[in-house]
């Protein structure tokens, strides 16, 4: 064990980040300090600037710098498409896709009553406005396929259609690819229920 308060503060604060336990932390610590001190100024800068530039676009709550993120200020963008999102790391992995041109909504979690997480955690009635604008013809919900994304999804997709506005769900099925003998059996029943 190290006699420095400080490497042990910096080993307990490496820890906070998910999946990464004692030793993944002290190896990185010890990696910082005995091999990379340029490259721990160089996070260390990053994080600080980050934490005070970085807050939510008022529009859809991803990660901006601005009040309105490029996405929600790009002309481009299908308005009439409203995809509702998780984390801004979900939005992240759709973009990439490059399949989809509309606008977002990022409900910065879900819907999990055991963790005390509730539709005003969320931020449904911001959600429920926005898809009520006029301009929104079809949200698009693209939950994780979790028990609280499938409740969360669930939750929105009644209230909106209770609105009058179309509500999809992403589809769920075999990945690309694969072969079904090593396709987990519930993969399997939600395609064969989704076919199309």
């Amino acid at each position: 064990m190290t006699d420095s308060n400080s490497l042990e503060g910096l080993i307990q604060a490496l820890r906070r980040l998910p999946g990464v336990g004692v030793k993944s932390a002290s190896r990185m610590a010890f990696h910082l300090m005995q091999h990379d001190r340029e490259g721990a100024q160089t996070l260390s800068r990053a994080l600080q600037h980050a934490v005070g530039s970085v807050k939510h676009c008022e529009r859809c709550h991803t990660f901006t710098e601005g009040d309105l993120c490029s996405t929600c200020l790009d002309p481009r963008r299908d308005a009439s498409k409203l995809c509702v999102v998780e984390t801004p790391a979900d939005q992240s992995a759709v973009e990439r896709t490059g399949a989809y041109k509309g606008l977002y909504f990022v409900l910065m979690g879900k819907l999990s009553p055991l963790d005390g997480i509730g539709p005003h955690d969320i931020g449904l009635k911001k959600l429920f406005d926005r898809a009520s604008d006029g301009t929104v013809r079809e949200v698009i919900l693209a939950t994780n396929f979790t028990a609280e994304g499938e409740a969360t999804a669930h939750v929105i997709g009644e209230a909106l259609k209770a609105r009058g506005l179309q509500t999809t769900r992403l589809a769920r099925g075999v990945p690309v690819g694969s072969e079904l003998e090593y396709v987990d059996l519930g993969t399997i029943a939600h395609a064969l229920v989704d076919r199309r």
